[in-house]
């Protein structure tokens, strides 16, 4: 079977004329295709261009009659019947419950519309209402307009639709404010309104060190537990991550975000003894496995924020969230150490030196100071003493 220039259009091994294409989902779920290399009269193809028009012909009487129930398909049915199943399936349970807000956004917006009536004006007029109306951030616009087009293209890639409208439009790109983090000076200060006399609040203060000083996710730093360290050598293996749906519903899954994310990673004197010190109080307190536990439940992730933004405002540092924790990390170990990207890398669990660039590279100094130190009166300048070449032009610049 050879393409030809009309997409649908084929030529056989005995070149002759046929046209070929998906039917879309008919009434009973199924995807019939439809073959021929006559019209409707019943006379072979002669041309190219008499395929493609009678398939197109073709085409709309199916849409009419055959394909009526695919085409009358709103859009709040293909999400629920096509589109979720399909995106639960192919990610993990957590990163599906925190999309279904969107979905539910845009069954809001165009459940009622038949897929075929969703037009491109349709799509910009909502890309300009989330970027211009909404309040949502642009990061949040992007995602909920990203996940509108990829919708309508899984459409097109069922047959059901025949392009999607959406790609006629702009993108929304994601914003690019940078995350603010705490600098050494910023921790000091949060560190020095703490206080460990009370048992919640030594746990605020170890949970609050420990993802400072090891740039651990947040799902990450709630899923570890005490067999996750070894005290002699100074090393935490990062192995787990925790989901939640409520506080005593949750699910410590055996791998983290990326394969590359499981690690061992090395802790300093001071992070082992406080968790040391921590270990002891603990357990006269609950029986937990898990290290950043008052009760021997996990804490939640909304609460890890909610205690990271109570001592920012009593120390006056940017309240920031706890993935912020890993940002700061990194510059920590950046200004203070002057650590390498390899080494950044490994720790933070990047399967490349390049993830870590893509977000970071703007943490490392440039090192400009000591380069142009170096280049001051590295070239030799002798100039010569006479012209070696005759300037033709204007008379007034050639003196």
């Amino acid at each position: 079977m050879q393409s030809t220039r009309y997409h649908g259009v084929y030529r056989d091994k005995n070149n002759a004329i046929f046209y070929q294409f998906n039917l879309g989902k008919d009434e009973n779920g199924k995807y019939p295709k439809k073959k021929s290399r006559v019209d409707k009269n019943g006379k072979l193809f002669e041309t190219e261009k008499e395929a493609y028009e009678e398939m197109l012909r073709v085409k709309q009487e199916y849409k009419a009659v055959a394909g009526k129930a695919t085409y009358a398909l709103t859009y709040k049915v293909f999400m629920e019947q096509q589109f979720i199943p399909m995106y639960k399936g192919e990610v993990e349970e957590s990163t599906f419950l925190n999309r279904k807000n969107t979905f539910e956004k845009l069954i809001k917006r165009f459940g009622d519309k038949k897929l075929i009536d969703i037009t491109t004006k349709d799509c910009e007029t909502y890309r300009t209402w989330l970027l211009s109306k909404s309040g949502f951030s642009k990061s949040y616009a992007s995602l909920i307009y990203g996940t509108l087009r990829r919708s309508l293209s899984y459409a097109v890639q069922l047959d059901i639709l025949n392009k999607n409208v959406s790609l006629k439009t702009k993108s929304i790109g994601k914003s690019k404010q940078q995350t603010e983090i705490w600098d050494k000076s910023d921790f000091e200060k949060v560190i020095s309104k703490m206080c460990t006399k009370k048992y919640y609040g030594h746990l605020e203060f170890v949970l609050i060190w420990l993802y400072y000083m090891t740039g651990v996710r947040v799902s990450e730093g709630l899923a570890l537990t005490w067999k996750d360290i070894d005290f002699e050598k100074g090393k935490l293996k990062v192995m787990h991550t925790i989901q939640f749906k409520k506080r005593h519903d949750y699910h410590i899954k055996p791998y983290t975000k990326t394969q590359s994310g499981l690690r061992t990673i090395m802790l300093d004197k001071d992070t082992l003894s406080i968790l040391e010190q921590w270990k002891i109080r603990q357990a006269k307190h609950c029986e937990s496995d898990l290290i950043l536990s008052y009760d021997g439940q996990p804490l939640h992730r909304s609460t890890v924020n909610r205690i990271i933004k109570r001592y920012a405002r009593l120390a006056g540092v940017p309240e920031i969230c706890g993935k912020a924790l890993r940002h700061s990390h990194v510059s920590y170990l950046i200004n203070e150490f002057n650590a390498d990207v390899l080494m950044v890398s490994r720790r933070l669990g990047h399967s490349s030196p390049e993830i870590t660039l893509k977000y970071y590279a703007h943490l490392w100094p440039r090192n400009d100071e000591w380069i142009v130190q170096q280049m001051a009166k590295n070239i030799k300048v002798k100039l010569s003493d006479k012209p070696l070449v005759d300037f033709i032009g204007n008379a007034n610049v050639r003196n």
